[in-house]
């Protein structure tokens, strides 16, 4: 069942609200026993469409059947349901419809339970469990003929933290000889054991069991340094995140076949032999610019719809990934169907019928072909106050049945017919538009997988293909190629003139060539013209660049120079989105003038936020509709993304800058947002803190853009101390330097009171320099020194000066800013916020004082071992795993 955080589990309690169906007068079932309810009732308290009616069959015991979380039909036309624990498996026999018989429910003899994906086929019931140690596809078989499964056999294992986020729903494939299987984002990958997570080409070769439509070489393919989610959510978990994967009736194949999904549930196909699936969103992440809302995709072979954990879920226009068919909005997707077979009107036999359990609604999709894709269209179909939907079938009889129930709440098993007056006769459900260009999709999807067996062949029949209109086509073309030997087509590629044919083909490139391509690469992005460029194409150079670094990289300083001229020159343009990309590059470059190109763009109002995506929305809906769910949230998620970028930029920062950099980030987190939405916020500002100078880390927090230092309480010294002069500490340090404690060393560092004015490895105060790096600038007797007779020696850079105004005051302290006009100084170094702004006009007399700030006699309560610890912590930069700490 698909995993909802916290927030959204009492997010859902709150919308569904107390249970408003009273108990009915059945008669439940003990655990082995046949149980029989009364005649069906009819639910008014359902909202659904014109002409269609929900029955309520069964309400299902909880003590003794537990609660139900998967449907599936057998060979006889009963339905069985599976408890998410440990109650077992039920055989339902629904009434006839229209008929006053009773509902009939028996649990199966099995020994088999946790079931959250079930079919039959091939004379067996396959059943997937996801829960714990005994997770895995299960085949179960009735060898006796006594209407019971008494052969239990476990196929294969599936493992990882799973949870929630493992083994789902297990389909049939169109052609009728495969099965199919859609796992969460923690689920480990189906050679887990046998191969490492990327395996090598000579790996594949040696396990040909094991395939995948798309190469395994994938990656997290971050332009900027990720950020995990601050609650602790999938923290760890790589690419490729969730999957569908095909394996044969024993379960002793499996292709991996779509991938990059945070955590799908069901999954169904088309007529025309396409599958799609209903993904989870990351309901944390609401407000944030990374934010994407469940999705209803068509999983294509060799599709990556690019989850990554943390702020690193790739957009929607990422070249290396696909659009989703429609986006649905927050929720926790469960059970899809197609309505094939149901006695229903004509649109709703083809409808994609999908279940979300937080919100208590089933909705109808409908799907229209567009390119070698679809565009969907969603309505709701059905819905009640407390109805935590699970899992939905279509019964032999015309009728959808659905159950409700997961995490031990209360189920029930529903039936919609439909009594209107349209039509219900079955109709072909098949759709034939756009057959030709699904066709060729179709074609270059079957030279995924291994080198074709005319490698020059599928080259030159996928190359044409990466210049196609069509996104899907083109995605398609470029994995193709990959699997071909690289040297047949990585020329090509960089020889293309066509702006499309080049940046998906260069998308190849950087996954699959040597690293010793990249001058030739990036010379073949550079010949194409952005400003005629399409927004939607930029997006997509941007990427092919981003990809070029990530995969190829690092940059020489030529090469990085060029490209940050190139970039710079179309930066700030009209398109946030573009903005956004762009941004990301330059900060990334570490480009001398982006802050002072962001800066404004943070300071402007927030325009509406229609007006952010350009001529985006303006393009044929497979490009536009992913904005839809954008618009929904508050516009600040703009100044979100250029802040995340922003973070890790080191240079060009003035003071005032980085103060209004904080003062933003406080400003917008006083907005709405996930769970996860103010921590996020958080650490962006605490890595902007990491890479500011010791100068603008005073700024800031003088200037209370940020809260300043506070430690905790400081430990006491354990002495007894003495007087260290530097020829002490460094004759100590001599003989005495070794089997050091890195614990006891941050206990001294605390006892001595460095840490309230100095950071080390990222924790402390501000008014001091950051001394996590000292060892790389001073030798041994420096540093002694400088802790043992701090006014021997005194930098520039943190000399205190002494004033006098001329109104007679007398201030000493460390310059914080001097702009011409006014100078502001920091008087107190064990608090950042004590300082004063003194004009230029006012000085009477400035000199330096001869007195560090520094204060003498910190070693003196400190012992030997505590001196010697902070020494070796000192010198360690912060690694406890330094050779100083070995014993």
């Amino acid at each position: 069942m698909r995993h909802s955080s916290g927030f959204a589990i009492i997010l859902g309690m709150l919308f569904v609200g107390p249970a408003v169906f009273a108990a009915d007068s059945s008669t439940q079932a003990d655990a082995g026993k046949t149980a029989t309810t009364q005649a069906p009732a009819r639910s008014d308290e359902f909202r659904t469409l014109p002409g269609f009616q929900v029955e309520r069959l069964y309400t299902v015991p909880k003590e003794t059947q537990g609660s139900w979380v998967s449907l599936a039909v057998d060979n006889k036309g009963r339905l069985i349901a599976s408890d998410q624990a440990t109650k077992g498996l039920y055989r339902i026999t629904p009434p006839v419809i229209g008929s006053n018989d009773e509902t009939k429910v028996e649990k199966l003899d099995a020994k088999i339970s946790g079931a959250q994906g079930m079919l039959y086929a091939f004379d067996s019931l396959y059943v997937v469990v996801n829960r714990g140690p005994v997770s895995g596809l299960y085949r179960l078989r009735d060898t006796k003929g006594a209407d019971q499964y008494d052969e239990i056999v476990k196929l294969h294992d599936f493992v990882g933290p799973m949870g929630e986020h493992g083994p789902h729903a297990v389909k049939l494939s169109p052609d009728g000889k495969s099965l199919f299987i859609v796992c969460g984002n923690h689920t480990e990958l189906p050679w887990d054991g046998i191969m490492p997570r990327q395996p090598s080409a000579a790996d594949m070769k040696a396990n040909p069991q094991y395939t995948a439509q798309m190469p395994v070489n994938w990656d997290e393919d971050f332009i900027l340094p990720r950020l995990w989610d601050p609650n602790g959510h999938a923290v760890g978990r790589m690419a490729p995140g969730g999957y569908i994967v095909q394996t044969d009736p024993d379960g002793k194949t499996w292709n991996m076949f779509s991938t990059g999904y945070r955590n799908c549930y069901d999954m169904d196909f088309n007529a025309d032999g396409e599958l799609f699936t209903y993904d989870s969103d990351m309901e944390w992440d609401m407000g944030l610019p990374w934010y994407r809302p469940t999705r209803l995709v068509h999983a294509t072979p060799g599709s990556n719809f690019g989850w990554r954990s943390g702020a690193g879920d790739w957009p929607w226009y990422y070249v290396d990934s696909l659009a989703p068919a429609a986006d649905m909005g927050p929720g926790s997707p469960v059970g899809v169907i197609f309505g094939y077979g149901t006695k229903f009107p004509e649109k709703y036999q083809r409808a994609i019928f999908a279940c979300d359990w937080t919100y208590g609604t089933m909705y109808a999709v409908t799907l229209e072909p567009e390119g070698s894709s679809y565009k969907a269209i969603k309505e709701e179909f059905l819905s009640r106050n407390a109805l935590p939907l699970t899992d939905i079938v279509v019964g032999n009889d015309g009728a959808l049945y659905f159950i409700v129930g997961g995490r031990n709440l209360q189920s029930e098993l529903f039936r919609v017919t439909y009594t209107g007056s349209d039509s219900t006769a079955p109709v072909d459900y098949h759709n034939l538009r756009n057959a030709d260009q699904r066709e060729i999709r179709h074609k270059l999807e079957a030279l995924q997988g291994k080198p074709a067996e005319n490698p020059q062949a599928a080259v030159d029949f996928a190359f044409p293909y990466l210049g196609h209109a069509d996104r899907f086509i083109r995605f398609a073309a470029g994995v193709a190629l990959e699997f071909q030997p690289v040297d047949l087509w990585q020329d090509k590629v960089l020889a293309a003139t066509d702006a499309e044919t080049l940046i998906t083909g260069a998308v190849a490139v950087a996954h699959q060539a040597d690293k010793a391509i990249l001058p030739r690469l990036l010379e073949a992005l550079d010949r194409i013209d952005f400003d005629t460029l399409s927004d939607f194409q930029k997006l997509e150079l941007l990427r092919a660049y981003e990809l070029a670094i990530i995969r190829l990289g690092p940059l020489d300083a030529a090469a990085q120079e060029t490209l940050i001229k190139r970039l710079d020159a179309h930066y700030p343009g009209t398109n946030d989105l573009v903005n956004r990309e762009l941004c990301n590059l330059l900060c990334n470059l570490q480009s001398p003038t982006v802050v002072a190109k962001t800066m404004p763009l943070l300071a402007a109002p927030s325009p509406p936020a229609k007006e952010e995506f350009g001529d985006l929305l303006s393009r044929n809906t497979q490009f536009a509709r992913p904005i839809a769910a954008m618009l929904e949230h508050h516009p600040d998620q703009q100044k979100i993304a250029l802040a995340y970028a922003l973070r890790v930029v080191k240079a060009g920062w003035t003071n005032e800058q980085r103060v209004a950099f904080f003062n933003l980030l406080r400003e917008l987190g006083h907005a709405s947002g996930g769970f996860s939405f103010q921590k996020y916020l958080n650490n962006i500002g605490n890595d902007a803190y990491d890479n500011c100078t010791d100068a603008q880390r005073v700024a800031i927090e003088a200037a209370g853009a940020r809260k300043p230092y506070v430690p905790a309480v400081l430990p006491k010294p354990e002495g007894p101390g003495q007087d260290w002069s530097t020829d002490d500490v460094l004759q100590l340090a001599t003989t005495g330097l070794h089997d050091r404690n890195f614990r006891q060393g941050r206990i001294a560092f605390a006892a001595a009171r460095c840490i309230v004015c100095h950071r080390f490895g990222g924790d402390g105060g501000s008014t001091g320099p950051d001394l996590t790096q000292l060892a790389g600038r001073y030798s041994m007797k420096d540093l002694i020194q400088k802790i043992s007779d701090p006014n021997k020696s005194i930098s520039d850079q943190y000399r205190a000066k002494m004033i006098v105004t001329s109104g007679g005051k007398s201030y000493t302290g460390r310059v914080i800013t001097d702009d011409g006009k006014k100078i502001v100084l920091l008087t107190d170094p064990e608090d950042s916020t004590k300082v004063v702004t003194i004009s230029h006009d006012e000085i009477e007399d400035e000199h330096d004082s001869p007195i560090s700030l520094m204060p003498t006699g910190l070693l003196k309560p400190l012992n030997e071992q505590e001196v010697l610890n902070l020494l070796a912590y000192l010198l360690s930069r912060g690694n406890p795993q330094d050779a100083l700490f070995a014993k």
